[in-house]
């Protein structure tokens, strides 16, 4: 049903809710397009930052001009950083922070992501990343770099211009630089925007390799922290994914054993990425099959096998049909391990891409002679109960 004109109207007066927030959001952009002090620019940004959370009104706010106005905001004023005025320094990286975490919320939009960059977003995004050699181990400058990788990470999110926009700025050395860095959220939020950046552009994957990033990475894969570790596989993946010549680099940096360890991760996207990444690992090089089986692998690949979620069994069933394809060590070791009888047991799955992996990965076994029987066996019991695609290829 339509609602009525007398139903829209959420005020004495006849205007709605939306002209209320309009009007709202118009007050904040004249405030920070104003010269006013910078305790009413944080007042305003804070203002505007808790409506942009809500995704339905980051439209509203754009179409109100905020955009510009927070850009503008993203640069310190000349004179602040000279002499300061009556206590507004302590403002100094609040108004910059709280700037950068706005755009960020409002480049969660694909349309707004363009947008923000023509506005002039990514170098002062990029000059930002470079402060902590303002004040080291600032608390305010720790929060305004993070916000300022966040909102690249948001800005350059499956938007292959947007990538390419931040390494002409000078945007990925920084970053890489900020792996390095002593507040963890600040080391976690330099690990998502390079993953992100990463992603399919072959361009930015050489110039983190060039800027020196693997062996920071591969010692994130080894925190305790599960954010970092899980964010530095990520990064890793996406180097790697259709990438030989960096696969090789990767593995000879040390990454495969502290992968191999990000199986027993508490956190299960750790987990999932991890067997995922030691898929990618086995593709085509018989030789890392076989380490990675021999540096404990398969064990834990198995025990995802049995978890409640579903990505993690399809990525763990994934890596134990690569590794299944070296050759009758490999074979044997997952089948002596427990690996036969979940891999059925996961033909049941509802979820074709589970499947196809748990498919895939009996084929290999079933090349071997020491398991092709139990394989055989197990199938014929499990014959009547399973119905799908897959058992009537095996």
């Amino acid at each position: 049903m339509e609602r009525t004109l007398d139903e829209e109207r959420g005020c004495v007066g006849g205007e709605s809710p939306v002209q209320d927030l309009m009007r709202d959001v118009q007050a904040q952009v004249e405030i920070l397009d104003s010269e006013h002090d910078r305790a009413s620019a944080v007042n305003a940004i804070h203002v505007l930052s808790e409506l942009a959370k809500n995704e339905d009104m980051v439209n509203l706010i754009v179409d109100c001009k905020a955009v510009p106005v927070l850009v503008k905001h993203l640069q310190t004023p000349p004179l602040l950083l000279r002499d300061g005025e009556g206590g507004s320094r302590s403002y100094e990286y609040e108004v910059e922070k709280r700037s950068a975490f706005t755009l960020g919320l409002l480049a969660i939009k694909p349309e707004h992501q363009q947008l923000i960059v023509d506005a002039g977003a990514l170098p002062h995004l990029v000059d930002l990343l470079k402060r902590h050699s303002d004040a080291p181990n600032s608390g305010v400058v720790n929060g305004v770099i993070r916000r300022a990788a966040d909102a690249i990470t948001n800005l350059a999110h499956e938007n292959s211009s947007i990538k390419i926009r931040v390494r002409i700025e000078g945007g990925i050395p920084p970053i890489v630089e900020l792996l390095k860095f002593a507040d963890s959220k600040v080391q976690r939020a330099a690990a998502g925007a390079l993953r992100t950046l990463a992603f399919k552009n072959d361009e930015n994957k050489n110039q983190i390799l060039e800027c020196n990033a693997l062996p920071t990475l591969i010692l994130m894969l080894r925190s305790d922290d599960t954010a970092i570790h899980y964010e530095a596989v990520g990064v890793i993946g996406n180097l790697v994914h259709s990438s030989p010549n960096i696969k090789k680099e990767v593995l000879v940096a040390g990454a495969l054993q502290p992968v191999i360890g990000l199986l027993r991760s508490c956190c299960s996207e750790s987990q999932r990425e991890a067997a995922l990444l030691l898929g990618q690992f086995a593709a085509t090089d018989s030789d890392c099959k076989v380490h990675i089986v021999q540096r404990g692998a398969v064990p834990p690949l198995i025990e995802m096998l049995q978890s409640p979620d579903a990505e993690l069994m399809e990525m763990s069933a994934f890596a134990l049909g690569r590794l299944a394809q070296a050759g009758p060590h490999n074979q044997a070791v997952i089948a002596q391990s427990g690996g036969i009888t979940p891999l059925l047991k996961l033909l049941e799955s509802k979820n074709g891409s589970l499947q196809h992996n748990a498919a895939f990965a009996l084929f290999g076994l079933a090349d071997n002679e020491v398991t092709r029987d139990c394989v055989a066996k197990t199938l014929k019991r499990l014959g009547t109960k399973i119905h799908g695609q897959v058992l009537s290829h095996t």
